[in-house]
């Protein structure tokens, strides 16, 4: 990690306005570390990214940017990652345009680890939860570091899930990493940053601006050997994390569901391109011909089963009144009811708005 003068010059190319990541590259390539880009002169600067550019970075005073950053990065773990740390994300390298810096909190350790994403709706099913906190601590247990972007819904959950093993989380915000957003996950991302990892390019203070959120995507997807879509409208922001994995060659896997929910419509458009079909957390790490997955948890046989459970087959996986149970099951509506309440209360079905029902598959 930079340190020092070093430290202060890559800070002062990256918080120019006007200079984006681009450029920054073409002028480290031109020239190497930051310290030479600022001291060459304007006809060489000029030479590289034009007279604009030139103009900007000569022009710009961005000292008490600058201190404001090395004020954050010296308290308890708090860093800041440059492209010529050895600590920052190797798999980053790999895509078209990696970030010139990073502002990180907590585990350093978990940026050079195995990943998988996990993304979908912001306004999920309870189905949609229980996927993504089941996969998510499955396939932490197995070892790979969860990405996600801190969004409520699905991202939250997966962030929920994969802090229950060792290999933890990875969280990719859309802001400054000194405004956690959105509010309602702030707590979340306090734990995410004592246990796993939130990281941000953007500069401190930066507000939640929409052109944020995409750029923020290719992170998720370019830190991981895959992406996981669990529910996702057509026009939802998971498919252009998706559609990022693909292009910068990384595995997409896609959660089917039911035909009459438009939350499943952007997993099954994925799944028509060519998204791997997933039903179980082994089909995800097979295909990333990861190591098998032990299983630490199963019902058994003998184990037994919840009052009500009779009543799951007549449930199947859509939502559903009382009165379709009733007319399914040939039960009372009192029968179902009491049914439906232990179910509940044993975590298989969870209660929808307008009095409807849903099963919740263990995965």
């Amino acid at each position: 990690m930079d340190t020092g003068e070093s430290l202060a010059a890559w800070l002062r190319l990256t918080l120019i306005p006007g200079i984006g990541g681009k450029t920054q590259r073409k002028l480290l390539n031109a020239f190497g570390l930051p310290e030479a880009i600022f001291a060459a002169d304007r006809a060489a600067i000029s030479g590289v990214v034009g007279d604009k550019a030139a103009s900007l970075l000569l022009a710009a005073d961005n000292r008490a940017g600058v201190d404001s950053a090395l004020a954050w990065s010296a308290a308890p773990d708090h860093e800041l990652l440059t492209l010529a740390d050895r600590e920052y994300p190797q798999a980053l390298l790999q895509i078209s345009d990696p970030p010139t810096l990073l502002y990180v909190r907590g585990r350093i350790d978990l940026l050079n680890q195995p990943a998988l994403a996990i993304v979908g709706s912001r306004n999920p099913t309870p189905q949609g939860i229980n996927n993504a906190e089941r996969f998510a601590a499955a396939l932490a247990e197995a070892g790979l570091t969860i990405a996600s972007g801190l969004a409520l819904g699905i991202d939250a959950a997966a962030h929920r899930g994969a802090l229950r093993a060792a290999a933890s989380t990875v969280a990719f915000i859309g802001t400054g990493i000194d405004r956690l957003y959105p509010a309602a996950n702030q707590q979340l991302a306090l734990e995410i940053a004592a246990r796993g990892t939130v990281v941000s390019e953007f500069p401190l203070g930066a507000p939640p601006a929409a052109a944020n959120f995409p750029r923020r995507n290719r992170l998720i997807s370019g830190f991981s050997r895959g992406a996981l879509v669990i529910e996702a409208t057509v026009d939802s922001g998971s498919l252009i994390t998706a559609r990022l994995a693909a292009e910068q060659g990384r595995e997409v896997f896609a959660i089917p569901g039911s035909i009459h929910s438009p939350h499943s419509r952007g997993c099954h458009k994925l799944i028509r391109e060519g998204a791997k079909l997933v039903e179980t957390v082994q089909d995800v790490l097979d295909e990333l011909t990861w190591p098998l997955l032990t299983a630490t948890t199963s019902t058994s046989p003998d184990d037994p089963a919840p009052q009500g459970s009779g009543l799951l087959p007549s449930m199947g996986f859509d939502p559903c009144s009382l009165d379709e149970l009733v007319e399914r099951s040939g039960l009372t509506a009192d029968v179902v009811s009491v049914m439906l309440l232990h179910l509940e209360l044993d975590g298989q079905v969870a209660t929808l708005p307008g009095g409807r029902y849903q099963r919740i598959c263990q995965a």
